[in-house]
Formats: structure tokens, sequence, C-alpha cells
């Protein structure tokens, strides 16, 4: 077995490890108001970056996520005006794509890995990863990962990136900083945004005051994740 098929065998087995764990908890649910704001904060975030580069109407871009589990950021597209039949994605876990099909009926998903990308060249206006380059340890597999988003992606097309940067609780994780981020995409402009205030503080704050908690995330000091939008430089 490589390096790499044995980190995404070991993937697969966090990942079904992380649902038993989670099984029955409200830790990211819309019930719980820290991750509802979470959601909400890194929704204004994207939506306004997008503004800024010509991107913001979502009708007739096809999208693609990279690690799409059970479609929860392919419904935020949805509801932000894409059309579910230009929705797609792909997940090591068949049952989390079982999910997907049931919560976006009408999107396109596949039982793949980044690396190997089931789609022909210049497919899609945007391709999103949310938090799966960060469970990936071997980095020829983030390469490999970041090289099949840019075959996919089309002319002017922009890749929408939002990981951490810091997760020292989870050794199954590896955080990734902004020079990495401009590594793995080079010959591309990369537009960074730090954001998301770090959840342990979120979950004892946003009950207590939603306000203050927005002012915290404002100073970005607290903040432990990066929204980036990625673009190939033409010429």
């Amino acid at each position: 077995m490589t390096p790499e098929q044995d980190d995404l065998s070991r993937l697969r087995i966090e990942y079904s490890r992380r649902e038993q764990r989670l099984a029955g908890s409200d830790l990211y649910s819309f019930s719980n108001p820290a991750y509802l704001f979470a959601v909400q904060q890194r929704q204004r975030a994207m939506l306004k970056a997008l503004r800024a580069w010509g991107c913001a109407e979502l009708e007739g871009r096809r999208i693609l996520e990279v690690g799409c589990g059970s479609g929860r950021v392919l419904a935020e597209m949805a509801y932000f005006g894409a059309l579910p039949q230009h929705l797609a994605g792909v997940d090591l876990l068949h049952r989390r794509l079982v999910e997907a099909h049931r919560n976006i009926p009408g999107g396109s998903f596949t039982a793949a890995d980044g690396q190997n990308l089931p789609c022909p060249p210049h497919s899609f206006d945007l391709v999103l990863q949310f938090t799966a380059f960060s469970s990936v340890l071997d980095e020829q597999v983030k390469r490999n990962m970041a090289a099949e988003m840019l075959r996919v992606l089309k002319p002017g097309g922009v890749i929408i990136w939002y990981d951490f940067w810091l997760n020292p609780a989870n050794r199954q994780t590896r955080g990734i900083r902004p020079g990495e981020i401009r590594a793995l995409f080079p010959g591309c402009a990369v537009d960074l945004h730090k954001t998301t205030l770090a959840p342990p503080i979120a979950r004892r704050i946003v009950p207590v005051s939603w306000g203050l908690a927005v002012f915290l995330e404002a100073l970005q000091v607290l903040n432990t994740h990066y929204l980036a939008l990625i673009r190939k430089v033409e010429g």
C-alpha cells in the first residue's frame, strides 16, 4: 500500500469514527447557537468575497464540492441561487452520499477521492473544499487534490477554500496556513480572509451575547479558519 492509499484508508476509518462519536450530539446542529453563528458568519464572509470577485450570481453556474459529506454546503449554494442540477459532489463515504442525494434531489454525487475527480477538464465555475484538506495528512495527496481542482475549473472560475489553520486538539487533522495554500495553487491569485471565531470560545460567548461574538470575530485575533478565493492567473 502506498503512503497515499494508507492516508485515504486512515481517512475513511476516522470519518466513520467521527460519525459514531458525534451521533446524537448537537455540536453541528443548527439548534446549537454557536454552530449557527459559525455557519452564518462564514456565509456572510463567502458572499462578500464572491461579490468582490464578481461571482455572486450563482444561477447557471456549475459547482463541485470535494469532500461534500451529506451535502450541507452544496445545499447552501442552492439556497443562494444555484440550480440543484448544476451541483455535484464527491466523497469517500457512500452513506454520506446517500444523505446528499436526499438533501439535494437533482444533484450529482459520486464516491471518489479528490485525487481522481470523475469530471472532464474545465467542467465547473466554482470548486469548493470545506475542511477536507485539513483532514489529509499526506502532503502528496494534498498536492494531487489541488491539481485536480484546478484541472476541472473553467477558465475564469473560482476555487472557494474554507479550512482551519489551527486545531491542536485533533491529531487526525493538520491546520493549513496561508503559505501552504498558495504553494498548493501555484500561478493563482489567492484572496484570503481570516474568519470563524474559535469554536470553544464561541460556545461560551454566543449563548450569552451574539453581538460580543460578532465583535470578537471582527478582531480576527481569535479566528481559526481561512476563507480563500483562488483563481488562475490568465496569461
